[in-house]
């Protein structure tokens, strides 16, 4: 799997015997994103699909909302000692016309794969105004339906199989058909991945579909769904408080504690259609 995986060896006890061999562990690399050459943020990622995390951040942090709001996306080279390239800086060059940020209110150029608000200015911040509001979505999808992406989304985790190290989420229609499935070491990383997939293929905004992740709920998570017109945030774990209050006032639907039939509805609950 390349970049993605890699060995490391380890001494392993199993009921009193001992053994020594390799494991396979995923890989966690920084990857710096410019902006029309400026440099913006640097997150902790699994490499792979890094076109689809740049774009999709720029999709959360309210920078471009469409495929043609990027004029150019590309690997710029790192900084080995050999010249050889990283793979571990992008650079997203804007069409004519569209605003670059003001970085004083974006990240401290740092995140961590576990915490992508890290470094955020303030609260004021991060609550971006989204271009498409999902409080009207048609959105409706029965208990059923819920009840399977759990599966859904751990059977398309290939990486996964053999590292068990890895969130991941999923993009799914309303009868729960996955239209996009990413995995990286941080679960925001991989909500951007799925999002940028969708922007780069001009679905934006997302209606009527339901994005499924395989940690907690965050303020963040709530955040970029709302950013990406998805009307619907489920979780196999539990939301925050914020990310409860962040989803009530947007209109957006929560689900948590999402494990086979059992399931918690925080928010907007009518378009959960049960028996």
């Amino acid at each position: 799997m390349g970049r993605v995986t890699d060995r490391r060896p380890v001494v392993r006890v199993r009921d009193g015997a001992v053994t020594r061999r390799p494991d396979t562990l995923t890989v966690e690399e920084p990857m710096e994103l410019r902006l029309d050459g400026r440099a913006l943020t640097v997150t902790m990622r699994t490499p792979g699909h890094d076109f689809d995390l740049a774009v999709g951040f720029l999709v959360s942090e309210g920078v471009v909302g469409s495929a043609e709001e990027v004029a150019s996306i590309r690997y710029c080279a790192g900084a080995t000692e050999d010249g050889s390239n990283t793979y571990n800086i992008v650079e997203v060059g804007l069409a004519p016309g569209v605003a670059v940020p003001d970085l004083a209110l974006e990240r401290n150029f740092y995140t961590t794969s576990s915490c992508g608000l890290c470094g955020k200015a303030s609260l004021e911040a991060v609550r971006t105004s989204t271009r498409w509001g999902v409080a009207e979505d048609p959105l409706r999808v029965t208990t059923a339906t819920l009840a399977e992406l759990p599966d859904r989304l751990r059977e398309a985790q290939k990486v996964f199989e053999s590292t068990g190290g890895l969130h991941a989420a999923g993009l799914f229609s309303a009868d729960g058909e996955p239209i996009h499935v990413r995995e990286d070491v941080g679960r925001h990383n991989a909500v951007d991945k799925v999002i940028g997939a969708a922007l780069s293929e001009g679905r934006l905004p997302l209606r009527e579909t339901i994005l499924m992740v395989s940690g907690r709920a965050s303020f963040e998570l709530v955040q970029k769904a709302v950013m990406a017109g998805i009307p619907m945030l489920t979780a196999v774990s539990a939301p925050s408080s914020l990310a409860v209050d962040l989803a009530r006032e947007q209109g957006l639907s929560l689900v948590g504690f999402l494990r086979g039939a059992s399931m918690n509805l925080y928010s907007a609950t009518e378009r959960v259609v049960t028996p």
